[in-house]
């Protein structure tokens, strides 16, 4: 659980990052043998790329890192549960931890394909939800 926590303030890090862009604040790391191989945050607006999210990131730079495109040792903390599209990108890279801070209620994987993701894959949910989901909170009360 500690170390839990310590890769999520890593990812809510970069969702700050994201934020501070402009870019609705989510990030991700991923972390392979006790290391950070990757860190990521939104860059849809970025980049004008609806695919350009925080794991999309991640995935790909952790997968250039290792050489690999099989992500099975390594665990994604991600600040927000993520949508479909990610979850299929997660259950391709089988990738093997997967933790999340806020649900998504509007628009997460499990809403719509609660299957989605690799059946190895371990989900650990709620790590510093509140903080993940304050950010968001946050985000979208000043866009407002």
């Amino acid at each position: 659980m500690a170390d839990d926590i310590f890769y999520m303030k890593q990812a809510l890090a970069e969702a700050e990052k994201a934020s501070a862009r402009g870019e609705v604040p989510v990030g991700a790391v991923i972390v392979c043998q006790n290391r950070i191989i990757a860190r990521a945050h939104n860059l849809t607006e970025t980049l004008n790329d609806v695919t350009a999210h925080a794991e999309m990131q991640a995935i790909t730079a952790a997968a250039n890192a290792l050489g690999a495109k099989y992500l099975n040792d390594c665990a994604l903390y991600v600040t927000v549960e993520p949508c479909v599209m990610c979850a299929g990108a997660i259950a391709w890279a089988q990738v093997g931890k997967l933790v999340f801070g806020a649900e998504d209620e509007k628009r997460g994987y499990m809403r719509y394909a609660p299957a989605a993701l690799h059946p190895k894959t371990e989900v650990v949910s709620g790590i510093m939800k509140d903080e993940c989901a304050d950010l968001m909170k946050e985000f979208f009360r000043k866009r407002r």
